[in-house]
């Protein structure tokens, strides 16, 4: 079964219950400020699950493009060597507006998985909310699951697993997740029931929705991988076309398990969420949701030139995306020429600023090569921007410019990680390697607030007393 059957399947099987199929609402939130990108099927209902807004349908199915890239919902770190994780993936999803809840959203999920599609059911595991302080057991969904499922296997899980909500405030509830058991012995999630009954508040309380609603989601490259018998997501048709071309591009074959494929694995997940992002408006910039395209543009580029290619190529690969999935999603046929020249001009920005960057370093890299070492004026000093973090002084480690190292204060101006760090010459302590100043140093820190009260301590010394003159203005 391709994977445009199966959507489409998913789809006219909640039509014939009523459901009014609806079109993907774009990657950009329209009106909700609370969201970098659409990360979930639900997303485009949040007023209609609030009592806010009002539709002429109380049942509606939707096949959703979705994005996890940052908060509470990212993946792009695992996008490479985990087989089933993804920036963009399609979220099936069938939702009921105060219309039905657990005892009809359950059982449509058993059928359409076992007697639709077939898988056989004793593949198949459940879990339900085991209960927490303020939220109790979900009884309900127990004694629901036990008409198909032996008892053994029905799994309990806390609010990590089995409560959902969509970010730090909205509409939440209790949920009941479907596994399908692998060849292998592990189990993967292929189908997430959530029962809506609260409206998160901003101080963490549960108000309860005007409705109890029904909010299902199951990712389409997760059930193509078991419909169609591979144990990974990037076997699917979904994928495989995109990577037999990064394959050919570079030369090599895609083999599943070696580096290499690691990388066409990233450029073929990061190629589906560029090419959609911009078909969905969004250009790479360094700000908000252009910082993060950038981000997975640039990450797919550094992956192609590890695979040895060294010429612009990604532009190349978004006519594959667009054959592949333009008939599911009209709009990335409409805006196919903006996404190559988007793409081209953005792939030529980074090469540009490679090629600079790389320049820079080649002749201190050849002097350190002829010298055995650098002198501090050959190597290129990092600069780190005052805006981007709080600075203090005191350890110490000298730098390649050989001034005193300052340290990032994580959670001020950004997370540390993203924060540069000056180099430390060679031969000195590197990061977590300070050496602790003693004597005069120690007790002026500890009136470190009042210049007056530093300048009490006569053992210091005139450098320290210039860098607190210096700190003060």
């Amino acid at each position: 079964m391709r994977s445009r059957d199966i959507r489409r399947g998913f789809l006219e099987f909640f039509e014939s219950a009523g459901h009014k199929r609806v079109a993907s609402a774009s990657l950009v939130p329209g009106d909700d400020p609370t969201l970098l990108f659409t990360n979930a099927g639900m997303n485009q209902f949040k007023d209609v699950f609030l009592g806010k807004e009002k539709r002429d349908y109380a049942r509606a199915t939707t096949t959703q493009k979705c994005m996890r890239v940052s908060g509470k919902h990212n993946d792009l770190d695992n996008v490479g060597p985990s087989p089933r994780h993804h920036t963009f993936f399609e979220m099936l999803g069938n939702f009921s507006f105060g219309d039905y809840f657990k005892g009809e959203a359950i059982p449509y999920a058993w059928h359409l998985l076992t007697a639709v599609w077939q898988i056989p059911p004793e593949r198949l595991y459940a879990t339900i909310f085991m209960g927490e302080p303020g939220v109790p057991r979900d009884d309900e969904a127990y004694d629901l699951w036990r008409k198909f499922l032996p008892a053994d296997r029905i799994g309990e899980l806390g609010a990590e697993d089995n409560f959902w909500q969509m970010g730090d405030t909205g509409p939440c509830g209790r949920c009941s997740e479907i596994y399908y058991l692998k060849d292998d012995g592990s189990m993967m999630e292929i189908w997430n029931n959530v029962f809506m009954e609260f409206d998160r508040q901003p101080g963490g309380a549960l108000d309860p929705l005007p409705a109890p609603s029904i909010d299902t989601g199951m990712g389409l490259e997760r059930v193509t991988a078991v419909l169609q018998g591979v144990e990974s997501n990037y076997d699917t048709d979904l994928f495989q076309p995109l990577l037999q071309d990064v394959a050919t591009m570079c030369g090599q074959p895609y083999t599943r398990t070696d580096a290499a494929s690691t990388s066409m694995r990233v450029i073929a997940d990061h190629m589906r969420a560029s090419t959609f992002l911009i078909a969905d408006g969004v250009i790479p910039s360094n700000e908000w949701r252009g910082y993060v395209l950038r981000k997975i543009m640039r990450r797919a580029m550094r992956h192609g030139k590890k695979l040895g290619i060294t010429e612009p190529f990604m532009h190349a690969l978004a006519d594959r995306v667009v054959s592949e999935m333009g008939d599911a999603y009209p709009e990335l046929r409409a805006n196919r020429d903006s996404v190559v020249k988007v793409i081209r001009s953005e792939e030529e920005r980074f090469d540009a600023v490679l090629s600079a960057g790389l320049g820079r370093l080649d002749g201190p890299r050849r002097r350190v090569g002829e010298q055995g070492r650098a002198r501090r004026r050959d190597v290129p000093a990092l600069r780190l921007p005052r805006p981007a973090a709080r600075l203090h002084r005191g350890h110490g480690q000298r730098t390649a410019t050989g001034r005193r190292s300052r340290r990032v204060r994580r959670g001020h101006g950004g997370p540390a990680r993203t924060c540069p760090r000056r180099q430390p010459l060679r031969g000195h302590p590197g990061p977590g390697l300070h050496r602790r100043r003693r004597g005069h140093a120690g007790r002026a820190r500890r009136h470190r607030g009042s210049l007056r009260g530093l300048r009490r301590h006569r053992s210091l010394g005139r450098e320290d007393r210039g860098a607190v003159r210096r700190r003060s203005t």
